[in-house]
């Protein structure tokens, strides 16, 4: 006979592990992902400015690139192809290393609505059409939102380590409210 006061314990299950819901959204594929979208976009952005900064690639430099925004409506031509190219330029390089990636995507953003509003809309396909910058827009905006991923340099930025999609999204809002107010002043 047992006593009443000594009752059989049955070992309890141990609680199942809690994985934070970053490692839970990033796998390696993913990661990986985003990495290709970044370097495709970012070098082909920064590719682009060092057209409008350097004459590189067949460019304009900034001569050349000043023309087109002076004919374009926009005051100050040089000015305007000096901000474009380093915002081409430093907004790709930073999207290809992952490197304060919401601010990169925006200033990808703001400068692509530009060249759509510039460019025109009357056709969607080219080649006097808007689906590439469209592309290029929504990728931007994309990466800006997700956060770069594993394979960046902002993890090791602890206020960016843990991307915060409010980060993103405000990132994002200032790119295209600094990109109408370029479009305002323009002529």
């Amino acid at each position: 006979m047992t006593s009443p006061s000594v009752t059989s314990t049955k070992p309890q299950a141990a609680a199942p592990a809690v994985r934070p819901a970053l490692a839970s959204l990033s796998t390696p594929g993913h990661d990986t992902g985003l990495l290709l979208l970044r370097l495709v976009l970012g070098l082909t952005m920064a590719a682009h400015g060092a057209q409008k900064l350097f004459g590189w690639f067949g460019g304009g430099g900034i001569s050349g690139t000043g023309q087109v925004f002076t004919a374009s409506g926009y005051p100050a031509g040089d000015a305007m192809a000096v901000l474009a190219g380093l915002t081409e330029t430093l907004g790709g390089l930073g999207l290809a290393l992952g490197l304060l990636t919401p601010l990169a995507g925006a200033a990808i953003v703001g400068t692509l609505i530009n060249a759509i509003a510039v460019h025109g809309a009357d056709s969607f396909f080219a080649p006097k059409g808007i689906e590439y910058e469209l592309l290029l827009t929504a990728g931007a905006a994309a990466l800006a939102l997700t956060g770069p991923g594993r394979y960046a340099v902002d993890r090791f930025l602890p206020v960016l380590r843990g991307h915060r999609l409010a980060h993103g999204a405000l990132a994002v809002a200032l790119g295209v409210v600094l990109a109408v107010v370029l479009l305002l002043v323009r002529d």
